[in-house]
């Protein structure tokens, strides 16, 4: 089913079913000052500790984040095309500590779940009733013989918002024309599944206008992507020959590559760029397998009710680290169970029955500046899992007119805003 989409739609649908349950009054709780600490600072960790002090200000929650800055990874790839600074990713956590959120701006190292402590890298101890865990993704190095962390400094992923942003920005402006862009997609589960071909499409849009003698290659471990069909359309129509998409049939998965010749050798052939965007494999946040919460996937199981973790009790983990099913790792899902989260631990320190949630999630992309489009669904628990809703969620039209794209492209501008000013404003 498709359907048509504004932010204002996809926002409100998500409070509806997710996010609006932090203004849902819990029940008194019981016990006296419980204690939740929170590793990590994104969209799902100080969206979770902002939502559990609005539903139950007298919880103790301290948020555990090792930056005092935190750097949104969506629309970075737009400052990697040129077309917005880095600073406008960067948000601080003055309005977080505001709600009454105590701030340790430092690792955490260690977790006890049989002791219910966490250790910082000071060596200081917290101790918790409940932890919330959400560290994001983390690289699985071993997965691409060749690539590590010093072959990022050659071969920037930028995965991760921040110094490798833009370090890809500037060997992409360094970059001669007639130059030729390489870029290696994993296959899933990876984080915002869009993302790598929205950045493929804003670099052939840099490349148009300012290189256009250049190309970008696209080699990809799957046969297909998300939104597949709406970003080949637009490739067709805005970059006609400047983007060239080798998927998993033939030869796109990378088995090596090689830093000083900017090589990625594939099943057939081995290709050479000038500029070479490495996407390596993922896993959850390192402090989730610390704390001993993944499986033999290297991601984390949990209960889709509460989001409390399969493996250790009163642990729960949120965004990009969980195994949710059907549903994709994006900002907008993190924030979603952050919230259904916060309501659902405010009812378990009240010994009361968590509500059985439903979520929205929602991703737009833009293959240029103006030219926007998105899918959305709706997920419920099913067993152990979140399974799609059927015939509840679907992408914008393959054959909207640009109208309408352009549309899809503010409405993503502003879906950013209100979900960062949701989190950190």
């Amino acid at each position: 089913m498709t359907v048509r989409l504004t932010r204002r739609s996809v926002l409100a649908g998500a409070l509806a079913s997710g996010a609006m349950t932090s203004t849902v009054c819990a029940p008194a709780i019981a016990q006296n000052a419980p204690r939740v600490v929170v590793i990590g600072g994104g969209f799902a960790g100080a969206g979770f500790a902002r939502a559990l002090k609005h539903i139950a200000n007298n919880v103790n929650v301290t948020l555990v984040e090792t930056h005092r800055t935190f750097t949104a990874c969506p629309f970075s790839n737009h400052v990697i095309a040129g077309l917005r600074d880095l600073s406008a990713q960067q948000f601080t956590y003055e309005k977080v500590a505001a709600d009454g959120v105590t701030m340790a701006f430092e690792p955490a190292i260690a977790v006890d779940a049989g002791s219910r402590t966490v250790t910082l890298r000071s060596g200081t101890p917290l101790m918790y009733d409940r932890l919330v865990i959400a560290p994001g993704i983390s690289f699985n190095w071993s997965a691409l013989p060749g690539y590590d962390e010093a072959a990022a400094k050659i071969m920037p992923h930028a995965w991760h918002a921040g110094e490798q942003t833009e370090l890809l920005r500037r060997q992409l402006e360094a970059m001669e024309d007639g130059g030729t862009v390489l870029m290696s997609v994993p296959d899933n589960p990876m984080r915002c599944p869009p993302g790598a071909y929205e950045r493929a499409s804003l670099i052939a849009w840099y490349l148009k206008a300012k290189k256009p003698r250049s190309k970008i290659i696209v080699l990809d471990a799957k046969d297909q992507f998300s939104m597949q069909r709406l970003f080949q359309n637009a490739w067709k129509a805005l970059y006609p020959g400047q983007i060239e998409w080798v998927g998993l049939s033939n030869g796109g998965k990378i088995n090596s590559v090689d830093p000083k010749t900017r090589s990625l050798a594939g099943d057939f052939e081995t290709y050479k760029g000038t500029v070479v965007n490495v996407i390596p494999p993922q896993k959850a946040g390192t402090i989730a397998q610390v704390a001993g919460v993944t499986d033999r996937t290297g991601w984390c199981p949990v209960d889709p009710i509460t989001f409390e973790s399969k493996i250790a009790p009163n642990v729960h983990v949120l965004g990009d680290a969980t195994l949710v099913g059907t549903m994709p790792k994006s900002a907008f899902g993190a924030f979603a169970q952050a919230q259904i989260c916060a309501a659902a631990i405010a009812k378990l320190f009240a010994n009361a029955t968590p509500d059985r949630p439903k979520l929205i999630n929602t991703c737009y992309s833009v293959a240029a500046p103006d030219y926007g489009m998105s899918v959305a669904g709706v997920y419920q628990p099913v067993g152990n899992d979140y399974l799609e809703v059927e015939g509840a969620g679907g992408n914008s039209p393959v054959d909207a007119p640009q109208a309408t794209r352009a549309l899809e492209a503010k409405y993503a501008h502003g879906l950013f805003n209100t979900l960062t000013g949701e989190t950190f404003g």
